[in-house]
């Protein structure tokens, strides 16, 4: 324990019992270390109240901080959106030295997604996010890119059991009990709600619809659900797909789309007559949901903000490489709720 004034390295070395290479090794999450040593490191930092000169920190390393961005590449506008953030934040980020690399894979692709993770080299990156797939060869992937001392950060998507060190999006469960919440209000007499997802190998998409039967079947008893189909989050096979849900379900009365390839259902909405007519709840507010909303075809968008999200992942990027004082502690992303009579 110091006995007053600035608490160094060398004070964290000796109370951790370690050398300051391991010290040094701990602070900037280099690879080699022991869990129990790290775990001595960090426990001597909150006894000793050691706190780091950040600006010091990053005039020490030999790079920015770098930050390799899996973004998937469809039909989904919310992720052509995403895209776009990160060229834009990471332009303004460069000023903060942080370097994010965007790199984008075809939607729900195992295999994209594990080669574009297992190729993010630690000598060049410091962190990798990616839009999660619960495939246990992902959960493979991300173990071999921690082996290697890349951070995972799971963005959107979560990927729960895994090594990933920090997830960024919205409470997902919570936004499927907004939904169910909104639509009983919607359907006050009850009805059957058909439920869309791109796929339930989304963690997203999974918790979003065990969110909207949480709430339906607790408070709304009235209420059956048919489903969910899943679309793959593609235009194509969402529609064929709610074709077939409409023709089984005539007397449809509600349905909310946890996922994406919300063009697809609406166009099958209009095909068999009845947009305007089903309640209906999706998410994201791109081209297809804000014309919706416009059009009277959709009852109300949850969105979430790609930019605060991309500003986000920054921000969890900084305590990982530079320790928890790096930046300001998580805040949770909001879930907005747009109808036709609040549209910017």
């Amino acid at each position: 324990m110091t006995t007053g004034g600035r608490v160094t390295v060398h004070d964290l070395a000796r109370a951790a019992g370690v050398s300051l290479a391991t010290v040094d090794r701990v602070l900037n999450g280099r690879p080699g270390v022991r869990q129990g040593t790290i775990d001595k490191v960090e426990a001597a930092i909150a006894e000793i109240g050691f706190r780091r000169d950040l600006t010091a920190s990053m005039l020490a390393r030999a790079r920015d901080i770098g930050i390799a961005v899996i973004v998937p590449e469809a039909t989904n506008q919310f992720f052509g959106k995403l895209a776009e953030a990160v060229e834009t934040i990471g332009h303004q980020m460069r000023a903060e030295r942080l370097r994010l690399d965007l790199t984008r894979i075809r939607a729900m692709d195992t295999r994209a997604l594990v080669a574009a993770l297992d190729v993010v080299a630690s000598d060049h990156s410091d962190c990798a996010v990616i839009v999660a797939i619960d495939k246990p060869e992902v959960h493979a992937a991300v173990a071999r890119a921690a082996g290697r001392g890349i951070r995972v950060i799971t963005l959107v998507s979560d990927l729960p059991g895994s090594a990933r060190q920090a997830f960024v999006g919205i409470d997902n469960r919570a936004a499927g009990r907004t939904a169910a919440s909104l639509m009983g209000r919607f359907l006050p007499q009850g009805g059957m709600v058909g439920l869309v997802a791109g796929s339930l190998e989304l963690i997203d998409h999974a918790e979003r619809v065990e969110g909207f039967r949480e709430v339906a079947e607790a408070e709304f008893p009235a209420i059956a659900i048919a489903g969910p189909i899943e679309g793959q989050d593609e235009f194509t096979l969402t529609y064929e797909r709610t074709l077939e849900l409409l023709t089984h379900h005539p007397d449809l009365s509600g349905l909310y789309n946890a996922g994406a390839g919300n063009a697809g259902m609406l166009m099958a909405l209009n095909e068999k007559g009845l947009a305007g007519k089903v309640r209906v709840i999706g998410h994201e507010l791109t081209g297809p949901t804000r014309a919706g909303l416009e059009s009277g075809a959709v009852d109300l968008v949850l969105d979430q903000s790609p930019e605060d999200e991309i500003r986000a992942v920054c921000a969890a990027a900084r305590r990982l490489v530079l320790g928890p004082d790096a930046a300001p502690p998580a805040a949770p992303i909001e879930i907005k709720v747009f109808l036709r009579d609040n549209l910017r």
